[in-house]
């Protein structure tokens, strides 16, 4: 295996990007499987998981890499394009392994794990060799010493149901996007993904969660304490907690919206009261929102929040006040295209769109797909019958109710490969 060190340690693996011989990226390194031996034996190193596009996840053998380090993986290019299924006799090594915390045979210390080193051996397989710890600080020092041991001067890495933490195998999965550490979470043991979950910061669990099918949801919800289950569905966007919480039985869901903001609680009641496959039920009622002496700045600098999709940033909706759903009359809609080529301090209201008939509340999932369609939207506003503004239905709400429950597993079916 020409080029590959001779020692790989695996969290610094974590998405590294894997190339075929020609230099075409396969995907990205997601985890280590190993097989843990008996009699304090390094665990043999089987191969990594894969993602490649369309979040699938492929097994590579150790045997079909030919060069590995912490900035790229390259293969034979001979890569099987089945699912990854793990096997009760296999282990996720960032998944099962990071975090655990180990005792060290000559001390009795306990430890935590951050880290296993690999190596490959002379007859070219690849074992887990290393194991790098965190020891507990002392009373006064911020942190503890961190060292690198042999495999067999700890033990406690064979116990499946041991405790763990998560917060190493959080740091090597902080860059991901939501939708990919949601990937992951699913992927996870029930058990293990209720830690990972735990450690979360809220708001990112709640991005997190409203990328996950609805049962993982409320598996992970259900381990929560409920004033944290509430904060999460505060963070949550509201059609996506509406969902959330109309998966719940009735009475904790009555008893978490009694947990939350008076504000954030009444949306989701009032999404609630929607049927799930109406504008109603689909809609978010948290679009942006300007009065009519808005400029075109002022605008511009609203849809430049990061914690907008790009469906409810594509359009503003001006509106006579209350400016919070349900507003005062709507006037218009603003189309970010044309809203880019006005001066900024021109008033939004001329140049809105007033001839965009709005949704009602009650239109069918087959009315609203049809109407962005016709018009070319990626959302639209839905009103009551004094005109005022409910909320809007994006494009990004009407393909998850489109697509089957399962969409997220079956995805994979129309990428590479299959």
């Amino acid at each position: 295996m020409s080029g590959t060190p001779t020692r790989v340690f695996v969290a610094r693996l974590a998405s590294t990007v894997v190339y075929d011989p020609r230099g075409d990226q396969v995907g990205k390194v997601r985890d280590v499987v190993v097989m843990l031996r008996p009699r304090s034996q390094p665990a043999r190193v089987l191969g990594l998981v894969v993602e490649v596009p369309g979040r699938r996840r492929i097994f590579l053998p150790m045997t079909r890499v030919i060069s590995m380090d912490a900035g790229q993986v390259i293969t034979t290019g001979l890569v099987n394009m089945r699912r990854f299924q793990q096997r009760p006799t296999e282990t996720l090594t960032l998944a099962e392994l990071l975090d655990r915390t180990v005792t060290v045979r000559e001390t009795g210390e306990e430890v935590t794990v951050i880290d296993l080193g690999m190596d490959q051996t002379r007859a070219r397989d690849w074992l887990l060799t290393k194991v790098a710890v965190l020891k507990r600080g002392k009373r006064f020092s911020r942190r503890g010493q961190t060292s690198v041991l042999d495999w067999d001067a700890v033990t406690g890495l064979s116990l499946v149901e041991q405790d763990q933490g998560a917060t190493h195998l959080l740091a090597t999965l902080e860059s991901m996007k939501s939708a990919d550490l949601a990937s992951v979470l699913h992927d996870l043991p029930p058990k293990r993904r209720s830690e990972v979950a735990a450690a979360l910061a809220d708001e990112r669990l709640a991005d997190v969660l409203e990328e996950l099918p609805e049962e993982d949801q409320v598996q992970i919800l259900g381990e929560l304490d409920v004033e944290r289950a509430a904060d999460i569905i505060e963070e949550m966007s509201p059609d996506d907690a509406a969902d959330l919480v109309a998966e719940l039985p009735q009475d904790t869901a009555e008893y978490l919206l009694t947990l939350m903001e008076p504000k954030e609680a009444d949306d989701v009641r009032r999404l609630l009261t929607y049927e799930e496959h109406t504008a109603g039920g689909l809609m978010t009622t948290e679009p942006v929102i300007l009065p009519p002496d808005a400029t075109v700045a002022d605008a511009l600098a609203r849809v430049r929040n990061p914690e907008l999709t790009p469906a409810l940033a594509a359009m503003v909706y001006v509106c006579r006040p209350p400016l919070e759903t349900p507003t005062g009359r709507l006037l218009g809609v603003g189309h970010i295209q044309r809203l880019l080529r006005e001066a900024p301090s021109d008033l939004v209201s001329g140049v809105i769109d007033t001839e965009l008939e709005p949704l009602w509340p009650e239109a069918s999932l087959e009315e609203v797909t049809s109407y962005l369609a016709t018009y070319n939207l990626v959302a639209a506003p839905i009103v009551d019958e004094a005109g005022r503004l409910l909320g809007a239905v994006s494009v990004d709400d009407v393909l998850d109710h489109l697509l089957p429950d399962d969409w997220r597993e079956r995805f994979s079916e129309v990428t590479r490969g299959s």
